[in-house]
């Protein structure tokens, strides 16, 4: 059961009071923040500090599908043409080579992502070579993980075969929701079947991580349509489970304006979605995890849970502890200790700056000591639903009067039951985790200026 309110509030009048418009907060500052004022030269800069000592994670993003789902949210565009694919491979490692020359050595990689879009859009022929021309520019020797986000509909034998050779150990299959009538007001029609299959071919190919994205939400969707999805994908015994909450923003996303306003369900039937989903994921064994993942006890991300060392970049929730994330492709975003970087997120800007020899960034920001020290309160409320404030004060060498404007407001959350706060210490309560962004943006100052760039709470 979802725990009680102390002041005895209804779910309708919690969701009144703060399902406000908030950041995902899967970095600090947010992406809402980044600005022309930083661009190639600060994320060479960066680059040149890194630390040779310390691995760096790459992500790669393949802005390419064979079809436009109505509710993304991502930077992708379909297309049917294969030179397309292949000329941005070409690219692609052409900006790797930028990064490496101005690094002035061979990096070492712990981890691969890629990211999109819909990277098994690649050839398998092209996802081999592209591998291959990062192993000639990076070592890989130590690279732990491969990982790729993947859509069930157009994946191959040949491409799970291709995948296998280049030891692609971790695969996110997009599934979202598998009711006929929900899939046709998404336009993303989807068997079970398919899913199925992928997930059995991917295993016997070495992948030892599944994870589904399953969403709630979404047009025409009901209690009945989560659970029933739920009861299927959890036959597969994924090792994580993804929920998202749909996040239905056409002034930033034009195709989501084919989504009829009258069918999406609303605040307390998404709420109740969730809950219900928790629920049901709970009894069948998996670990909740942050704010939005599950994960089965055995695996990384749940150990990772455990020992209080999760993390959360802008693939989610992650074990992922480099300091340094080099993004590759149209709108990657990069990260290092100086700030975040993002790459031209329109595709044709992307090839001409790499063509003519420039690390193609268009926008970001540099991090302050201030940014850093409220990046940590805010990363720990999203993995772990507690921070010691004051503890990372002193840490950071910060003055606890930086993140003052947070308690009225933090007090307020306290009375009707969300947070428990004891000497600067700030722990979310089972009731308040589904507002666990609202508490964030309570320390993040640029939180209201930008409200209106970012999906409800619930």
């Amino acid at each position: 059961m979802f725990p009680s309110s102390p002041k005895g509030l209804t779910t309708r009048a919690l969701i009144e009071r703060y399902d406000a418009h908030a950041p995902r907060y899967t970095s600090y500052p947010t992406a809402a923040q980044f600005t022309p004022a930083v661009g190639a030269e600060d994320w060479g800069r960066w680059l040149d500090a890194a630390d040779p000592d310390r691995a760096v994670s790459l992500y790669l993003h393949i802005p390419f599908c064979k079809r436009l789902c109505w509710y993304c949210g991502c930077n992708t565009r379909a297309v049917n043409r294969e030179s397309v694919i292949t000329s941005y491979v070409d690219l692609l490692l052409r900006e790797a080579d930028l990064v490496v020359a101005r690094m002035g050595r061979r990096p070492r990689v712990g981890s691969i992502h890629f990211g999109g879009g819909t990277p098994n859009m690649l050839p398998p022929s092209e996802l081999e070579r592209l591998h291959a021309g990062l192993a000639a520019r990076f070592d890989l020797s130590d690279c732990f993980e491969i990982a790729a986000e993947l859509d069930p509909e157009v994946l191959t034998p040949e491409w799970v075969a291709a995948a296998g050779r280049i030891g692609l150990s971790r695969a996110s299959l997009g599934v979202q929701d598998l009711s006929p009538e929900v899939q046709a007001a998404v336009n993303r029609p989807e068997r079970f079947e398919t899913i199925q299959w992928a997930v059995t071919a991917l295993r016997e190919q070495g992948v030892t991580s599944i994870n589904l994205d399953l969403m709630y939400g979404l047009p025409l969707q009901t209690i009945e349509h989560v659970v029933t999805t739920l009861g299927l994908v959890t036959t597969l015994k994924p090792e994580r489970i993804a929920l998202f909450g749909y996040a239905h923003v056409p002034w930033m996303k034009p195709h989501q304006k084919l989504i009829r306003d009258s069918d999406l369900p609303g605040a307390e039937v998404r709420f109740a979605q969730s809950q219900a989903a928790s629920r049901y994921l709970a009894m069948k064994g998996w670990r909740a995890i942050g704010l939005d993942h599950f994960a089965l006890p055995h695996d990384s991300l749940a150990a990772a849970d455990r020992a209080g060392r999760l993390h959360r970049n802008f693939q989610g929730y992650t074990t992922d502890e480099a300091e340094v994330l080099i993004g590759l492709g149209a709108s990657a975003i990069s990260h290092a200790p100086g700030g975040f970087a993002q790459n031209h997120t329109v595709e044709r800007d992307w090839r001409a700056a790499v063509q003519q020899g420039e690390l193609p960034v268009a926008r970001g920001v540099a991090l302050t000591a201030r940014d850093a020290f409220i990046g940590e309160i805010i990363e720990r409320l999203m993995c772990d639903f507690a921070v010691d404030v004051p503890a990372l004060a002193l840490r950071h060498g910060r003055d606890m009067a930086e993140v003052a404007g947070a308690w009225p407001l933090l007090r307020r959350f306290g009375e009707d039951g969300l947070v428990a706060i004891e000497n600067g210490r700030v722990a979310v309560t089972p009731l308040g985790r589904p507002f666990v962004r609202a508490v964030c943006a309570t320390f993040d100052p640029d939180a209201a200026r930008i409200q209106q760039r970012h999906a409800r709470v619930v």
